[in-house]
């Protein structure tokens, strides 16, 4: 059998990779602290189950609109409306299967042969692959520590070309949990309407946020910017419903209907009864994910002290998500050796910083609980000491 040239260009997904070999261990008996998946640790709020689990006793299990059912569309059209301060209705909207599958679609109605995207590093690594799965070519700009690991409008600037369709935005950020402020978008925006390309920002952990970190959609800085925007975002990160693959996407008419094709030939509608569960969580208040926002919090709090007083590593705070991007160098090893010899040795799951384009970092998910980051940072700290030499 041989497969297309376009499946051989792209490696299988490294956070799935870790966390399925960390479940493994699990399974066979042994005990592993997983800092490995984007995933909240607490259950679904009940409210929310609630509501699907009355969608499927009134029978809501059979086939509904491509695009998602009307009243959820409509939620999400006014969630952006009041909350982010985006002009869109629900024809504006498409419902997807998990935040990820909003922009695959998006990339294979938008991206093809000869088109380009610009991607800042460290990056979510499923970007790059998704554009070349759509023909495109991804432009990577790498960013540095000290700019917080973030793309500056004279790198967006430099790196456009006539070729240049799309610019990624991912604030917060997965892996790094930076926040671009409200005078860093907003010139980026300009940039974006100057050069007249279109930009996705990908907002699905705009509700993490920390020390009064605050989130602005690049495309509620103006007319011209809210024009060239697509917003990306879920259910998963806000209300721990991972499992429950609801996702949305947010553009011009003619672009939710070209994803409302490709999604009614792949896999049509999203599963029924569960887009009432999100029906709830847009309408059941935001008391749930404050909850789990301190919890992170707090979290976060432990979690960096531990790491300060490891030698050899460091990382910068994070404003938003559930992640620290850790810099390894000093250690010697590259990502990839130093969570594989990890994971063996000390049964720490962690996910090389190679898959978000930056080989000297590793990326540890603080989406667990207290004991777990206690314990494994403490086997942490004793892989480092014996990776450096030093004598305990």
């Amino acid at each position: 059998m041989k497969l297309t040239t376009r499946i051989a260009q792209v490696p299988p997904s490294l956070t799935l990779a870790i966390s399925a070999k960390a479940k493994a261990m699990k399974a066979e008996g042994l005990d592993v602290c997983s800092f490995s998946a984007g995933e909240p640790d607490f259950d679904t709020p009940e409210h929310i189950k609630a509501a699907a689990q009355e969608a499927l006793a009134q029978g809501k299990t059979k086939y509904g609109p491509a695009g998602g059912e009307p009243r959820l569309r409509e939620a999400i059209a006014h969630k952006l409306r009041e909350e982010n301060g985006l002009c869109y209705e629900a024809q504006n909207i498409i419902v997807t299967n998990g935040g990820k599958h909003s922009l695959f679609n998006l990339m294979l109605a938008l991206i093809e042969a000869g088109d380009e995207v610009i991607i800042p590093a460290p990056y979510w690594l499923s970007y790059p692959e998704m554009v070349k799965l759509a023909g495109g070519t991804p432009v990577i700009v790498a960013t540095s520590p000290s700019a917080g690991y973030k793309i500056t409008p004279e790198q967006l600037r430099s790196a456009i070309t006539p070729q240049t369709k799309l610019f990624v935005l991912n604030s917060p950020s997965n892996p790094t949990g930076m926040v671009y402020t409200t005078a860093e978008i907003k010139a980026l925006a300009e940039v974006v309407v100057e050069q007249d390309i279109l930009v996705v920002s990908d907002e699905i952990y705009e509700k993490i946020l920390y020390d009064g970190a605050q989130h602005l959609s690049i495309g509620a800085v103006g007319a011209e910017i809210f024009e060239r925007t697509i917003i990306s975002n879920g259910f998963a990160k806000a209300f721990s419903m991972t499992g429950w693959r609801l996702g949305y996407l947010a553009g011009s008419p003619e672009l939710i209907k070209a994803t409302t094709i490709i999604q009614g030939h792949s896999t049509s509608n999203v599963c029924t009864f569960a887009q009432y569960g999100a029906i709830a969580a847009l309408e059941g208040g935001l008391d749930c994910v404050e909850q789990m926002r301190q919890a992170f919090a707090q979290r976060r709090e432990v979690i960096l002290e531990r790491l300060q007083a490891i030698p050899g590593l460091k990382c910068p705070k994070p404003d938003g998500a559930f992640y620290l991007f850790i810099d390894i160098s000093k250690t010697g090893l590259k990502s990839l050796d130093f969570c594989n010899t990890l994971l063996e040795s000390q049964q720490v799951a962690a996910v090389p910083g190679i898959a978000f384009g930056n080989d000297d970092c590793i990326r540890l998910s603080y989406a667990t609980d207290l004991a777990t980051i206690e314990k494994g940072m403490e086997r942490l700290d004793k892989f480092v000491q014996s990776t450096l030499g030093i004598s305990q």
